[in-house]
């Protein structure tokens, strides 16, 4: 199994997403890209923790691979939105994505610069691409939000 992390706004919608991806064994939404240690929602939504919402993607890459898994992060989300998500504002809903290897790394710069090619957008693609850091789960009654509260999606699905 590896890990794969990504920050594409609001992470209920984003982990619902994911896994409903055939591969995604577990998923974990939390903060991650921050200097504040063991932060809450609360001290994230004052945007000056500097964590990202992020969602913590197990996979088994016999079964998906890390590139199909970016396809779905860019196809959840605004890329060219810098601190925000549609209503949802703050460096908390930056797009990102956190690297855990070179591979991994290296497949996200390949995305963004075919991305870029495209033409898809007008606007420039935001999305930053940093190297893991502590993940630290959120709280947890974020973990698999819309399960939990047996309604549908609303955000990014």
């Amino acid at each position: 199994m590896e890990n794969a992390t990504f920050g594409a706004g609001c992470f209920w919608g984003v982990e619902h997403a994911f896994r409903q991806i055939p591969g995604v064994v577990d998923t974990m939404v939390g903060y991650e890209g921050g200097s504040m240690p063991n932060p809450t929602y609360k001290d994230v939504c004052t945007d000056r923790t500097g964590h990202a919402e992020v969602v913590q993607v197990t996979y088994d890459p016999a079964k998906v691979s890390y590139e199909t898994l970016l396809d779905a992060f860019f196809d959840l989300h605004d890329p060219t939105q810098r601190d925000r998500q549609g209503p949802d504002f703050g460096t908390q809903y930056r797009t990102v994505v956190f690297y855990h290897s070179p591979e991994q790394q290296a497949a996200a710069q390949k995305a963004i610069a075919a991305l870029t090619d495209s033409g898809k957008y007008r606007k420039p693609i935001a999305t930053q691409v940093v190297p893991a850091s502590t993940f630290y789960p959120a709280e947890d009654y974020h973990q698999r939000y819309f399960e939990k509260q047996g309604i549908a999606p609303t955000c990014h699905t």
